[in-house]
């Protein structure tokens, strides 16, 4: 099968690492790819989000299964373009992809499907969103659309709320904004590849989201993850399948949007039992690197079967122990990243069960040289949490560069088990 990876980050990185070991592949394409990509796949330069190019692409190198990353290609309909053109798409129409491209869309769709969720309120107006965030207390400040996991704003006060409304409504994705109930517990991602009806679940992980250690700091696209994250039992999951996951497709298939790809279930486990705080269309980052570590099935063919509505309902095959995810992060990272500089250690050889997957990085006169806010992500699998952290960290200590961020608690917290 030949096979269009369409992204240049890490989770297309670990994607690439993952579809590459497949025997029913043939030949794999990435579209930009990044340096780490090219290992695995043969790269081209085209806009992933422009689907003149992406099927002009599909056309030239007789793809067979196209696979999108990123959010900002199904937003833009590029999922819809391919499917046009007659080649099978892993990832959902653009207007299925409104799940993740609006948040007010997504609140829609979980209250028609009878989705747990927060309660939240929807304003067109800034200054509005801005009298009604002051007069309350503690409560969720989001941007309607994609802002690059930067669009949520956790306000401990009616006036911080109400700076954080002002600041969001001043972004692209800010034209409207939710003001949504807060919500206490932990968090845990739950994603599922979906054929249009069915759901398979990919093994529950747990993202973190502060930059800096013991969860402080602002918020980012992620800094870390693990996997499996064993904040629910078997049967509880099984519970986010059928009472969360299918009702949305069904939902999505009444409105005419059957979704194909990735749903991803952003959770807060609530006293009260768990609540979707946020859906997405696609696989998580860094979510993703962990899981292509910590998944044993071959998934070209489940990709395929979902993209082609024919998923088996079978559960995903997945590696004994567990695997941590460690993000290095360039300096000024989350606001102002600073780009640019050389990358040591790269060249070094992993032991197995240790890999490193490239983000913002790009290749300048022969060396790889930071080039994103997310450089690396450095993954490691073992018996369990705690042994995969520590191989995790170890491996991270030998690859620097000039002001790198990194935190050294991710899954310190993690269950046993």
């Amino acid at each position: 099968m030949r096979v269009l990876l369409l992204g240049s980050g890490g989770r297309e990185h670990a994607l690439a690492w993952k579809l590459s070991q497949s025997p029913g592949l043939s030949t794999l394409f990435a579209a930009p790819g990044n340096p780490g990509i090219e290992a695995h796949a043969t790269c081209r330069a085209i806009d992933p989000t422009k689907p003149v190019e992406v099927t002009e692409l599909v056309r030239a190198e007789r793809i067979d299964l196209v696979v999108v990353g990123p959010e900002a290609p199904l937003v833009a309909g590029v999922a819809d373009a391919v499917r046009a053109f007659g080649v099978p798409v892993f990832g959902p129409s653009a207007a299925a992809a409104r799940i993740e491209g609006s948040k007010a869309f997504a609140k829609e769709i979980m209250l028609a499907a009878g989705v747990p969720t927060a309660g939240a309120a929807v304003f067109d107006d800034v200054e509005a969103a801005a009298a009604a965030a002051a007069r309350g207390g503690p409560i969720v400040v989001k941007a309607d659309g994609l802002a690059a996991g930067k669009g949520v704003v956790v306000a401990d006060s009616g006036s911080e709320a109400e700076v954080a409304v002002r600041a969001l409504g001043k972004l692209p994705a800010g034209a409207r904004i939710l003001l949504e109930e807060r919500l206490d517990g932990p968090e845990l991602s739950v994603m599922a590849l979906c054929d249009g009806e069915r759901a398979v679940l990919l093994p529950p992980s747990q993202d973190h989201k502060r930059l800096r250690e013991g969860d402080l700091g602002p918020n980012t696209g992620g800094m870390g993850a693990y996997a499996p994250a064993r904040l629910l039992a078997d049967e509880a999951l099984e519970g986010i399948r059928r009472e969360v996951m299918v009702p949305t497709l069904r939902e999505l298939a009444r409105r005419g949007a059957p979704f194909r790809g990735v749903l991803y279930a952003g959770l807060m486990l609530t006293p009260t039992g768990p609540r979707v705080l946020e859906f997405n269309a696609r696989l998580g980052d860094p979510e993703t690197q962990v899981l292509m570590m910590q998944v044993a099935a071959d998934l070209l063919p489940l990709f395929h079967a979902a993209a082609t509505g024919a998923l088996p309902e079978a559960p995903l095959e997945s590696a004994a122990g567990a695997s941590v995810g460690l993000v290095l992060a360039a300096p000024g990272y989350p606001e102002a990243p600073r780009t640019g500089a050389p990358i040591a250690g790269l060249e070094r050889p992993r032991p197995e069960g240790v890999m490193v997957f490239h983000a913002g990085t790009r290749r300048v006169d022969g060396r790889v040289v930071t080039a994103g806010g997310r450089v690396l992500t450095v993954c490691a699998r073992a018996g369990d949490v705690a042994q995969a952290r520590a191989r995790a960290l170890e491996a991270a200590a030998d690859l620097t560069f000039e002001g790198r961020q990194l935190r050294r608690d991710i899954a310190a917290k993690a269950p046993a088990g």
